[in-house]
């Protein structure tokens, strides 16, 4: 072959797809699986996207590229910190560096070193992006330009409206002249040790039922319109002198009365002034936005946590993924069109994203109750059609020298219950809570009493042991450890929900039955795999240890895939025949080296897939 193509479709769920195809909506899907072939792929424990994607490029275990979750803890502080990057600064008066946490060896460094150039589009887990023969745009875990994974500000003229997960909010109030000055957040400044701010009026216009935001940014006036989403305003936050940073945010206006809701997305980094590294060359993101216009930058784009505080409504959330996704097509459609040889990848994130919010209107008697929207019944489908689309213009560029393949991390599933698994510690005496302290919603461990407390759940699906000259504060022994372990897993696994009379845990598996590799020891001890419908509860995911054990999920976000990894299944499309049985993705970063004639590294677990 002389070109690989790969097209991802994060979280595209076979249960879905399969039927779709099947009637004739998927058309370009359903060419492929004709074609060459289509079968469902085995995905990673835990089926989270980071730690998938980060297979797919390595062809090993999570052990052998050391991404886990989303989350991973300090063993010094028992806090929660995200996995995929950290800052390192060696002194004062040097500025900090980021630095990927994915490791291993991806494939494109393979292809790169026998001369066959890469273009790799917003792949996850490549914040700082590597240096490779071509071209990359990071993806997941590029941050927000306050350092997290996406926050968003929300002004309101309601007194007593607090902020929630992921957002600031800010109480305004017009004046006569229906005139406000406020104020955007930016990242906090490292000397001040305060958040640094950039002025904005906004002016409201009743009879046009629109806002124009008026500033010092580019453009300097910028109008947005009752229910629609801004274009970029471009903005600059002073440091000191001489010094600042650059950002971008777009406004959502919610509504002008009776209340006022205008709603600011997570300021992204500027594609062409970004604060940390976002593209290799450094200067193909600036290029990029040159040739198919301003692009989101941050790793997570869609604005779920806008939708899920319910600061906006659905149709606002529909229309920014829309958008999104028209973004990455134009990305795509402007790499392919100049590609001549090696290999192409790029992720489109949305089918995941509508999936998680959306999921709740195609589950009866689960999740948050929902009025009847009928037109909100079918949005996923009509996604899946977009993402089509997609596959239909990239098929428009294949010849019969390049493998296309298209496919999906993992698949997506229900989450009605969530499970509080601290709190089953605490019950079995494996967790305990500071004298005084009664159970409740507090995060970071904040009432544990780690002197007393052998095991404890941080992140979407691991249990850490309190281990003694591991942890900070451990008291097991590690002649015990695996005693613990047989006792947290032989409780948990067939948990019953006595309120649903349900099965909601199936399995927890050790460290040892997953994971192998240089970077194992930095996995949680014990994973667990929840059923359909279940999912570690929000609290537990960052370290909270309330009252009851199950809960029900009233969020808006209502589909999930951090389950027993049986049951989310990614999606595997190819243009030429393959070896599809059980194929798995380890098995992709071999397939695609052998299509371009290179060999697969050394520490590569898959095989190739092709006949």
């Amino acid at each position: 072959m002389k070109k690989v193509i790969v097209i991802g479709l994060d979280g595209f769920e076979p249960k879905l797809a399969e039927p779709l195809m099947d009637r004739g909506e998927l058309p370009n899907l359903s060419r492929l699986r004709e074609r060459g072939g289509f079968s469902r792929v085995q995905t990673t424990s835990p089926a989270q996207t980071p730690v998938a994607w980060s297979t797919f490029a390595t062809s090993t275990n999570p052990g052998g590229h050391g991404i886990f979750d989303f989350i991973r803890r300090d063993p010094k502080t028992y806090l929660p910190d995200l996995s995929m990057t950290r800052y390192e600064r060696r002194n004062a008066y040097l500025p900090p560096k980021a630095v990927n946490l994915r490791r291993g060896v991806p494939f494109w460094e393979l292809l790169s070193k026998a001369g066959i150039p890469s273009t790799i589009v917003r792949f996850p887990c490549t914040y700082p992006p590597d240096n490779i023969r071509g071209r990359m745009l990071a993806g997941m875990g590029v941050p927000d330009l306050r350092g997290g994974l996406g926050t968003s500000t929300f002004y309101t003229s309601q007194e007593d409206i607090h902020s929630q997960e992921s957002e600031n909010v800010l109480t305004i109030q017009p004046d006569a002249k229906d005139f406000i000055k406020t104020h955007l957040i930016g990242p906090r400044s490292p000397k001040a040790g305060k958040d640094l701010t950039f002025p904005i009026s906004i002016q409201i216009d009743r009879d046009a039922r629109k806002v124009t935001i008026l500033s010092d940014g580019q453009p300097k006036a910028i109008d947005v319109y009752e229910g629609q989403w801004s274009d970029w305003l471009r903005v600059k936050f002073e440091v000191g002198l001489l010094q600042s940073i650059k950002g971008m945010v777009r406004f959502h206006l919610v509504q002008l009365s009776p209340v006022f809701e205008l709603y600011a997305s997570p300021i992204n980094f500027d594609p062409d002034a970004p604060l940390f590294p976002i593209s290799v060359p450094a200067d193909y993101a600036r290029q990029l936005a040159k040739e198919i216009g301003t692009f989101y930058t941050t790793g997570m784009v869609e604005d779920h946590g806008g939708l899920n505080n319910e600061r906006f409504g659905e149709e606002a959330y529909l229309a920014q993924c829309e958008g999104a996704l028209r973004e990455r097509e134009k990305m795509m459609i402007y790499e392919l069109d100049r590609m001549k040889e090696g290999f192409f990848f790029c992720l489109f994130d949305t089918p995941d994203r509508v999936q998680h919010m959306f999921w709740r209107f195609n589950q009866p008697n689960g999740g948050k109750d929902e009025p009847v929207r009928s037109e909100m019944e079918h949005v996923i489908e009509q996604h899946y059609s977009l993402c089509d689309e997609v596959v239909g213009k990239a098929l428009q560029r294949v010849d019969d020298q390049t493998l296309l393949v298209v496919l999906s991390d993992h698949g997506m599933n229900s989450f009605q219950r969530g499970v509080n698994v601290n709190s089953w510690l605490r019950d079995n005496g494996l967790l305990t809570l500071k004298d005084g302290h009664d159970p409740d919603e507090s995060e970071f461990f904040r009432h544990v009493d780690w002197s007393r407390t052998k095991a404890y759940a941080l992140g979407l699906s691991g249990i850490y042991l309190n281990l003694k000259g591991r942890e900070e504060q451990g008291v097991v022994p590690n002649d015990d450890a695996e005693a613990v372990k047989a006792s947290i897993a032989g409780g948990l696994s067939n948990l019953m929900d006595p309120d649903k009379g349900k099965r909601a845990i199936t399995t927890v598996k050790t460290r040892e039955e997953l994971y192998s590799g240089a970077y194992a020891s930095e996995s949680p001890d014990l994973m667990v795999n929840f059923a359909e419908g279940y999912r570690v509860s929000w609290s537990t995911a960052l370290g909270g240890v309330p009252l009851s054990l199950f809960e029900d999920n009233d969020k808006k976000w209502a589909g999930d895939h951090i389950i027993d990894p049986h049951f989310v299944p990614g999606v595997l499309f190819m243009n030429k025949e393959y070896r599809d049985e059980n194929p798995t993705l380890l098995d992709m970063a071999p397939t695609i080296l052998d299509a371009l004639g290179v060999s697969k590294g050394e520490a590569m677990e898959g095989d190739s897939l092709l006949a």
